[in-house]
């Protein structure tokens, strides 16, 4: 699977018209590939299914909802946010819109004593729908989300989607190490509920980790990570979440 290259064709469908039906070798293909994608933390127990958006409250005109379900422990939203952008680029790849949906409840909050955490509403697109110059997205300037040298993977990973797009994170590169941090400016929450805030920048950090992962292996850094609790609350400003310690191609 070529994920990076999928990242500049990704795009948030926040609402899906002149729809394709998906035929039922495209939805096993998709139930295969679920089960290929590589979690963060692989000691954290995850379910994921694929149901008819009508029966979960997301409205958006997609077809199906991939649903995400954790054990409630650990960094579990970060490792949702890791599984779940494998699979929003796959969708990418096979000309599937997808809608991280955040406040959308399926009909069963549990399954197999797993609690849901977050789903992704789909439909078929045509190819011509997706975006077409990943650049003139809005995103943060490059100095507000990167310290140092740039390694030739930071303008590309700061089109990571994000809730809202507020892009709650910091890289800081010392040299050897990339210093990751969820970062969140006290106070500013723009749309998001109060209460919902690092529940989603949480889920972010995990999108952003394996966007990072995926511009680092194309331009062939090795490297090594090592990963933090993330157990801070809305009060700090940063909070140092993963280290990537790299070497050049």
């Amino acid at each position: 699977m070529d994920y990076y290259n999928q990242i500049f064709k990704r795009k948030s469908f926040h609402i899906f018209k002149d729809t394709d039906t998906l035929t039922g070798d495209e939805i096993q293909e998709l139930n295969d590939f679920i089960k290929t994608v590589t979690p963060l933390n692989s000691d954290i127990k995850t379910e994921i299914c694929i149901v008819p958006e009508k029966d979960t409250t997301c409205k958006r005109g997609g077809e199906f909802c991939i649903l995400f379900y954790s054990e409630t422990k650990d960094e579990y939203l970060r490792n949702i946010g890791y599984m779940g952008e494998q699979i929003d680029l796959f969708l990418a790849s096979k000309n599937i819109g997808a809608l991280w949906f955040g406040i959308g409840k399926p009909k069963d909050m549990q399954v197999n004593g797993l609690d849901f955490v977050i789903m992704i509403s789909i439909a078929k697109m045509h190819e011509d729908k997706f975006r077409k110059d990943m650049f003139k997205s809005k995103r943060k300037p490059l100095n507000e989300i990167w310290k140092g040298n740039a390694l030739e993977v930071a303008e590309i990973v700061r089109f990571t989607p994000s809730a809202c797009n507020t892009q709650p994170w910091i890289v800081e590169n010392t040299g050897c190490d990339l210093m990751v941090y969820r970062f969140k400016k006290p106070g500013k929450r723009g749309i998001m509920p109060a209460d919902k805030v690092i529940y989603y920048n949480k889920i972010d950090m995990g999108i952003f980790l394996f966007i990072l992962e995926t511009c680092l292996a194309h331009n062939k850094y090795i490297y090594g990570r090592t990963l933090y609790a993330d157990i801070s609350d809305d009060s700090i400003e940063q909070t140092l979440i993963a280290k990537y310690t790299y070497s050049s191609k």
